[in-house]
């Protein structure tokens, strides 16, 4: 890798674009050397709105750091967090009937799989493939088989796919700009890994993010990616139904939980509300223990909908599982931590952990490296027609 020559990575996610320069040291560490944050303009709720201003955007600031590097950007690599993006596991097989299994067979697996995804999803586009699972006459193996004997095999593969007209969109604002998009990288992947990397023992886990107005949850399977799944609503809801079940404004809901006195539980089950919160409202009588009730009430819904009873997610919940979580809202986290953890852990014997969100420079560094290195889990399928190009997707699987 050469050193000192800069790199660009930009990332989009739901509220701003993040520009980032980056060089490799002598020693082949990755540091940033620049970076701009801009709000994202020309998208509204994980869609393109006005792909002349995010053209702008983009020309704007990537010309600020060029002067100010004295350098031009040919490519950059590109992580999105604003489109939803879909995935699909999908298994192949191979009859064997004593034989050994051969890089051939995986081959002809990988293509064939492929092949349906692209053939039946043909508005979308595929990002990232996965080796899920390898099954060898009924027994689950880590490593992919090859040369050993057997008489049936099975593969499965994730794919994650974006919608053609997203990829469209997000090629045109930097193609315009002269700029090729070298790749593109799901930032639920990136920190997925980062969580991997952090907790070493760790490889299979879910990770729950709850925002205002929006949530995800991702799971990883002995570091694999294997679902994604996005949900239209986040901890404002909870706000929502305190305002309209104890009819107060939401500047006095702030005010309350701002004191931060559900954090403790110190209070008793008849203890009202003080009068000090009604400063632009009539004082009401309401109970604190209502707050608490109507909080738990959809705290266990949320929890729920994204897990417990998502039945999407029956196939990959396993016994003392991890959950990785973030909260966005400080307020709701202050005061209704263990209640969070308490629901997510209720029904499946799960181990909730609350994080914080990532930091924008390490996802970058992590992003770099999968982007040069790639993923032990990953797969790359291709059409068979050189032999050549067969050796070295060959040599990328299967050393």
């Amino acid at each position: 890798m050469q050193t000192d020559i800069p790199i660009l990575f930009v990332e989009i996610n739901d509220a701003n674009y993040i520009f980032a320069a980056c060089v490799y040291d002598d020693g082949q560490n990755l540091k940033i050397i620049e970076r701009i944050i801009e709000p994202n303009k020309g998208i509204n709720k994980n869609k393109f709105t006005n792909i002349n201003e995010a053209q702008e955007v983009i020309k704007e600031n990537v010309k600020a750091i060029e002067n100010k590097l004295n350098c031009v950007f040919e490519e950059a690599t590109i992580i999105i967090d604003s489109f939803e993006c879909s995935c699909i596991n999908i298994s192949g097989f191979k009859k064997l009937n004593g034989s050994q299994v051969l890089k051939e067979n995986i081959s002809y697996i990988l293509n064939s799989l492929k092949l349906t995804v692209t053939e039946n999803e043909k508005e979308k586009t595929i990002l990232h493939i996965f080796n899920s699972k390898s099954v060898l006459d009924g027994i689950h193996v880590k490593n992919l088989p090859i040369d050993l004997f057997g008489d049936f095999y099975s593969h499965e593969l994730t794919f994650f796919l974006i919608g053609n007209n997203d990829l469209k969109n997000i090629k045109q604002i930097f193609n315009k700009n002269n700029l090729n998009v070298k790749k593109i990288l799901i930032k639920n992947f990136i920190e997925g890994i980062q969580l991997i990397n952090q907790n070493h023992n760790i490889q299979t886990f879910f990770k729950i993010k709850i925002k205002k107005d929006s949530s995800h949850v991702i799971f990883f399977d002995e570091s694999s990616f294997r679902y994604v799944e996005y949900f239209k609503f986040g901890t404002n809801i909870i706000l929502q139904d305190i305002a309209k079940v104890c009819s107060l404004d939401y500047e006095i809901i702030e005010k309350i939980l701002l004191d931060k006195f559900f954090k403790n539980k110190n209070f008793k089950n008849d203890e009202l509300l003080e009068e000090k919160y009604f400063t632009k409202q009539n004082y009401r009588k309401i109970r604190k223990k209502l707050i608490k009730d109507i909080v738990n009430a959809r705290i266990e819904e949320i929890t729920n909908m994204i897990l417990n009873k998502n039945i999407n997610m029956n196939s990959f919940k396993k016994n003392n599982g991890k959950i990785y979580m973030i909260i966005e809202d400080e307020l709701i986290l202050d005061n209704f931590k263990e209640d969070l953890k308490f629901y997510f852990s209720r029904n499946a014997n799960f181990d909730p952990y609350l994080i914080n969100d990532f930091e924008a420079d390490s996802s970058i560094v992590s992003a770099a490296n999968l982007a040069i290195h790639g993923w032990k889990k990953e797969a790359i399928p291709v059409t068979q027609t050189k032999n050549s190009l067969i050796a070295r997707i060959f040599q990328f699987l299967f050393e």
